[in-house]
């Protein structure tokens, strides 16, 4: 590079180069326009975004502040209110749902309890219906007996009267 600027500093062609210098500087080298629109936006910026920023970031706060120091609080007593409410009312019908169990569990044990009485007594009347009936059969088994020996003798003196007429 000195070499190059040592021969053209006393040669005719140095206002060439430096032509050459300017054209390549506005044509092919864009950093100096690019810096100035960077410190155009950023000006720009600082100037009209950061106020408005700052008045967001104000309201936010404030919106904030009386969230805190107003509707919280009074959110947290409604709720604390509703919730003591639904709760005892939850307990009422928790209580009401234990009493109804109760009496359902009442009424299942006298159920069972005519159950086992009535089974009890069903079995007491089927013990007593096959004494009957074993004593009835008894008294067909001794009619049968009785009626079996009379036709026994029957039988037999019918073979002895046969007996007789045989012997002629």
């Amino acid at each position: 590079d000195r070499r190059r600027e040592v021969l053209a500093a006393g040669s005719p062609i140095q206002p060439i180069i430096k032509d050459v210098g300017e054209i390549y500087s506005r044509l092919l080298d864009h950093r100096p326009v690019i810096q100035g629109e960077i410190r155009y936006f950023v000006k720009e910026f600082e100037e009209k975004r950061g106020l408005r920023e700052l008045r967001v970031l104000e309201n936010l706060k404030n919106t904030i502040f009386e969230t805190n120091e107003h509707v919280l609080p009074k959110c947290e007593q409604a709720m604390h209110d509703n919730l003591s409410e639904a709760f005892k009312r939850l307990q009422a019908a928790n209580d009401m749902i234990h009493r109804v169990q109760e009496r359902e569990h009442e009424e299942r044990k006298l159920q069972v309890d005519k159950l086992v009485a009535r089974e009890e007594k069903r079995i007491a009347h089927w013990e007593e219906f096959m004494k009957e009936q074993q004593n009835k059969r008894a008294e067909v088994d001794e009619e049968h007996r009785k009626a079996m020996e009379r036709l026994k003798e029957q039988y037999s003196e019918m073979e002895k009267e046969l007996a007789k007429y045989v012997a002629f």
